[in-house]
């Protein structure tokens, strides 16, 4: 009978949260998100490799046609520091016959706008109550000519053939110009540590101290949430808030979310050994902010424990001179 009694609690609390979750559902405004990413090329060899990066200010659209070849919905949008867009279409409607392509260069992407690459087909990976989220392989961009460090082609095109020339006759070499030696150098002062390489993991509160502020890279306290971490997070914080301000969140889920969050990316900015790197911060804060409260708790509990390096891992942090 105990237990009886106790499944019939578990059954109204399930049908309880149920209906919560459904009346929250109900009341969302149905449409349709598309996010991708855009690499620069820089060997020209058509697939990402070592030797690509994120490319910010390269200008995307994705455009949809019927079955008759005719185009009904095009969009643009602009990838943000992380090489990240995102788009939104209200309705929900069928994007199942879409593509996303590179359009064009923007500010910050002269160096890697030359050439597009290929266009890739959209894919449907979410729908729930309306709600649909589509994601795009990754797009390519390329330079004008491919980078001097890239590792040249298995099947080398041959040099051309060297003439075959008539001996020289040997002459009397000019006398050896002798130089007086140089001094020597004086010693190279020792190179510091490199501590990016070093596997550190630092809280939010090691973050907003001023003696610590040499270790922000890539990104400062005062740009803007919703450059750094998209549309989706535009929305839910406002487009005039900061990564500084997103360091101060708590006693709220998505604020925890963004504190958590924004920790995250300045750590694996700040060492390699970082469970997490920039773009896949970025990536599950969004699919956090589109899922329900559980999935933002969820998500900011396990940034949190990959910001105190799970108990193994310290934060490496000296003051700045």
């Amino acid at each position: 009978m105990y237990l009886s009694r106790n499944m019939d609690w578990s059954h109204k609390l399930l049908l309880c949260a149920f209906l919560v979750f459904s009346a929250a559902i109900g009341g969302a405004r149905a449409d349709a998100t598309v996010t991708g990413t855009v690499f620069c090329d820089q060997c020209k060899d058509g697939q990402i490799s070592l030797f690509d990066y994120p490319i910010y200010g390269i200008k995307v659209t994705v455009t949809c046609a019927d079955a008759s070849g005719q185009i009904t919905t095009s969009r643009e949008e602009t990838t943000n520091w992380f090489g990240n867009y995102a788009m939104k279409f209200d309705g929900s409607p069928d994007l199942s016959n879409c593509y996303a392509q590179v359009s064009g260069s923007g500010q910050g992407s002269n160096v890697c706008g030359a050439a597009a690459g290929p266009a890739q087909k959209l894919r449907l990976t979410f729908s729930m109550f309306g709600m649909e989220f589509y994601s795009v392989d990754s797009l390519l961009t390329e330079p004008s000519a491919s980078m001097s460090f890239c590792p040249r082609s298995v099947n080398p095109v041959p040099p051309p053939a060297t003439p075959v020339r008539p001996p020289v006759t040997p002459t009397t070499p000019p006398p050896a110009l002798r130089l007086p030696p140089l001094p020597p150098l004086p010693p190279l002062p020792p190179m510091p540590p490199v501590s990016i390489l070093e596997a550190s993991a630092c809280p939010h509160q090691s973050w907003t101290m001023p003696e610590h502020k040499c270790y922000w890279r890539a990104v400062s306290p005062d740009m803007k949430v919703a450059v750094v971490f998209g549309l989706l997070a535009g929305r839910r914080y406002g487009t005039d808030m900061t990564l500084w301000q997103g360091l101060q969140g708590r006693s709220d889920p998505y604020r925890t979310l963004l504190r958590e969050g924004t920790t995250a990316l300045l750590n694996s900015y700040n060492s390699v050994e970082f469970p997490y790197n920039a773009i896949t911060v970025v990536t599950r804060m969004n699919w956090a902010l589109m899922g329900s409260q559980k999935s933002v708790l969820l998500t900011a509990l396990r940034f949190m424990r990959a910001n105190s390096g799970y108990g193994r891992v310290t934060c490496k942090f000296d003051t700045c001179k």
